[in-house]
């Protein structure tokens, strides 16, 4: 019987030499072209992934803020964002806002206006803001009875508008709050504010009580004139078609209309309220605006009147009354004699004596 083979001790071991030459099988494998393709669509999909996230993700803006976004290149756009703290700081941010835009271009160009920004905004957010938003409005109050030189001191010291600001001819501006967008043309609101009042009193002046006027109010001028007399003799909107009414009554025959307001115009240029009570020699001046002196209406309005004050000018009240006095309480007497009247006017005093 022949012996055994001896073992082979070499240290070779088949079953390791089998696993070695798979392993090499499986990176022979995935080295081909094919599998570098995915390898590299992996790559890429997930830094899609990894940008994607930084696209949607909150952002470092601390509170809600509003920006100023100037007209320029994207790159600008992007470093006022930085320095508001809307983006990340550094340049990795800044090129990555600019590739999103890019890439996103069909969605719209970006908006150069004053935005509002939330805070923690996302990036994408930011561009649907930049690109869709609506831009910051700011407001311009025009209140009842002022006078141009005021309504033009108003434009002049809003610093968020731009612009000249034209010649501005009495009562032609209707008195509301008006929205704008920084940077706004003053002309351009002065002209929508004076459209408005252009429509209102066109409005008024067809639906007037043409018996009321008739022969005394001829023009829609002349409607105006009469309203912004009313608008500074009363700041109660139910005494407004008496005041009317009495100012009508004068004028129909032949009456001065005597009423303060004027004269103050005259004495202000229209600049403001007086710095003392009218006296007898300031019922004296050589003014046009002076219906003490003159008969009719003044040549012009004194004031941009209200809606309240233009119906009471085109609806007056019935009535023969030709006076009213002040109560010293808000409110006014009206009277259809000198006597009665007489007699509102010293208890007006009276009531001044008593509450100096």
């Amino acid at each position: 019987m022949e012996p055994s083979p001896p073992e082979s001790d070499s240290g070779h071991d088949p079953q390791n030499e089998q696993s070695d030459s798979e392993e090499r099988r499986f990176l022979r494998r995935f080295l081909k072209p094919g599998y570098a393709i995915i390898f590299v669509v992996l790559l890429v999909v997930s830094a899609v992934m990894a940008g994607y996230g930084h696209y949607t993700d909150p952002g470092p803006l601390p509170e809600n803020k509003i920006i100023l976004i100037p007209r320029g290149s994207v790159k600008v756009v992007g470093r006022v964002l930085q320095d508001n703290n809307v983006l990340s700081a550094g340049q990795v941010s800044s090129l990555f806002f600019q590739f999103i835009v890019k890439i996103t271009a069909k969605g719209g160009a970006l908006q150069a206006a004053e935005f509002s920004f939330p805070s923690r905004v996302s990036i994408a957010h930011v561009l649907e803001i930049l690109r869709h938003g609506k831009a910051v409005s700011h407001n311009i109050t025009i209140a009842e009875g002022l006078t141009a030189a005021q309504i033009n001191r108003i434009f002049q010291n809003d610093s968020l508008l731009k612009g000249d600001m034209p010649p501005l001819v009495e009562g032609t501006v209707f008195p509301q709050t008006y929205s704008y967008q920084r940077d706004a043309e003053r002309r351009t609101v002065l002209g929508r504010m004076q459209h408005l009042m252009t429509l209102t009193v066109e409005k008024q002046w067809e639906e007037r009580d043409k018996k009321a006027l008739e022969g005394i109010i001829g023009t829609p001028r002349q409607l105006v004139i009469l309203a912004s007399l009313i608008e500074r003799e009363t700041s109660i909107a139910a005494e407004r078609p008496r005041v009317a009414r009495v100012f009508l009554n004068r004028l129909k025959k032949g009456m001065k209309l005597q009423t303060d307001p004027t004269v103050i115009y005259a004495l202000t240029h229209g600049e403001g309220a007086l710095d003392h009570p009218l006296s007898r020699e300031d019922l004296q001046i050589d003014s046009p605006y002076n219906t003490y002196r003159n008969t009719g209406l003044p040549p012009n309005p004194i004031c941009s009147p209200g809606l309240s004050s233009l119906q009471a000018a085109a609806h007056p009240a019935e009535g023969a009354e030709l006076y009213f006095v002040a109560t010293g309480q808000g409110g006014h007497n009206f009277s259809k004699t000198l006597e009665e009247h007489s007699e509102h006017v010293r208890a007006y005093r009276r009531f001044l004596m008593a509450n100096p």
